[in-house]
């Protein structure tokens, strides 16, 4: 029987996590206040624990898995790295086509690899509560998950259309202990604020993001922080562990290095954490092409601009500088609600600055018609977000046949759609279609951040 799957031995896990920002050509610029003044770790002190912070700001390459979190993350770590043979001789390319297996962490994702992390570096520093957001409910039902492990409370905001549309992410967090409430909700002032101006909205994650942080800082008793499952540094490195172990089962598989990865970018975590070890490669000469993807209902990196914005609509979040549609954008509701985020993580962004990757936009029917290829072919049920990165990749495959060249292509399977079952339904049924993203909604959307500080743009040219 021909190998198809590589699983790596647990006493190879990672034991530490790749910061890149000891590594970019050109450093990442800082996030800032209002007036443009550097934000410093103190400011960040009533959202975030401190341990956190110092991981947020370091530039150190190279950042030690504490033994604890390692065997947290050992319950389902390393995950399998697939070579997706069946869809290869469906498309007769010749492209070799590799996949990480995120799907098989108990919530099913990605998510729980800084989930896990975020909570225990919470628990060392005596927090007892944590508040959170969440898209489609991967990363809600991943924190409640982690919370549970180590003995945290956990509260979630999820976007409201998401809670109408995936009614068992909330009943997952539920069973881990998470405590789940649509949003905009009653429950906060940002929220309030919303329901007010826009009593029918489908929410987004951005006013999510405002009512999670509102109910952190204002607990009295000091021991309530913020958590964050994609966007910031720290979230980042601490996907890393994808990429850190892909590099070892490539080996495994006999190759040299991939020559395309790819993967879905809603705040851009799972991306970062597959691809990032593999750009320092490119940053050291290797020949490597990557692709975020994204949902072209929120096109932050292919139409949005790079400039300083707020993470949330509350305008509670320090100024980033990053591709973004505006912290006010509320995107149509589509199923991918994990790709529903105005902004895109600041370290991508100045990835893409640099030259060093090159984002996509698919849309909905697309990502759809790629999943049933997936399913009929390697047999798994992806979530929509995943779909758009293999919507890329048969994309990519089908290139490497017409151009007749053998390559390498490596993407991350980010989570399993089975509590999204309804998009497929509608898919099926044939109800599900494309939703445009209107020009003035976008351009209203930007008129919100033309007073904000401006980010330079900044680069070597190398690429």
């Amino acid at each position: 029987m021909k190998i198809s799957k590589y699983l790596l031995p647990i006493g190879e896990m990672p034991r530490q996590w790749y910061n890149i920002t000891a590594d970019l050509p050109t450093p990442m610029q800082p996030p800032v206040t209002p007036d443009g003044k550097p934000i410093t770790p103190d400011m960040l002190a009533p959202v975030f624990p401190m341990n956190l912070i110092e991981q947020e700001v370091s530039r150190e390459r190279w950042i030690d898995i504490p033994d604890e979190v390692l065997e947290l993350l050992s319950i389902w770590r390393p995950t399998p790295l697939v070579r997706a043979t069946r869809l290869e001789k469906f498309l007769k390319t010749p492209a070799r086509i590799y996949y990480k297996d995120e799907s098989v962490s108990p919530p099913g994702s990605h998510k729980p690899n800084t989930a896990v992390a975020q909570a225990w570096y919470n628990k060392q520093f005596g927090i007892k509560k944590l508040t959170t957001e969440t898209g489609a409910g991967q990363w809600g039902s991943a924190l409640s998950f982690a919370c549970n492990l180590v003995g945290l409370e956990c509260k979630v905001f999820m976007v409201r259309i998401s809670f109408d549309q995936k009614p068992y992410r909330k009943t997952m967090m539920q069973v881990w202990g998470g405590n789940c409430v649509a949003s905009p909700s009653n429950e906060t002032q940002a929220g309030r604020d919303v329901l007010k101006k826009m009593p029918d909205t489908p929410g987004s994650l951005g006013i999510a993001i405002s009512e999670a942080i509102e109910a952190a800082v204002t607990d009295k008793s000091g021991k309530t922080r913020y958590s964050l499952g994609s966007v910031l540094n720290h979230v980042i490195l601490h996907q890393t562990i994808i990429g850190l172990e892909a590099k070892k089962q490539l080996k495994m598989a006999g190759e040299k290095k991939p020559d395309l990865v790819i993967g879905c970018a809603g705040g851009g975590s799972n991306f970062a954490g597959l691809s990032f070890p593999f750009v320092n490669d490119k940053i050291n000469g290797e020949k490597i092409e990557f692709i975020p993807v994204e949902s072209s209902t929120c096109p932050k990196m292919t139409k949005g601009p790079f400039t300083y914005d707020f993470g949330d609509i509350a305008k509670m979040t320090p100024l980033l500088p990053m591709f973004t549609l505006g912290h006010s954008f509320v995107p149509p509701p589509i199923h991918a609600g994990g790709l529903r985020y105005h902004g895109m993580a600041p370290l991508v962004s100045q990835c893409i600055i640099e030259g060093l990757i090159k984002p996509r936009a698919y849309n909905q029917l697309k990502c759809y018609e790629s999943a049933m290829t997936w399913a009929k072919t390697e047999g798994y049920i992806c979530a929509p977000e995943t779909s758009h990165a293999i919507a890329c990749v048969i994309e990519e495959a089908k290139r490497a046949k017409d151009e007749g060249k053998e390559k390498v292509i490596l993407f991350n399977y980010s989570g399993h759609g089975l509590l999204d079952l309804a998009g497929y339904n509608k898919y099926l049924s044939g109800k599900l279609t494309d939703v445009t993203l209107p020009d003035d909604e976008l351009c209203d959307s930007l008129k919100a951040i033309k007073d904000l500080p401006k980010a330079a743009i900044k680069k070597t040219g190398k690429w």
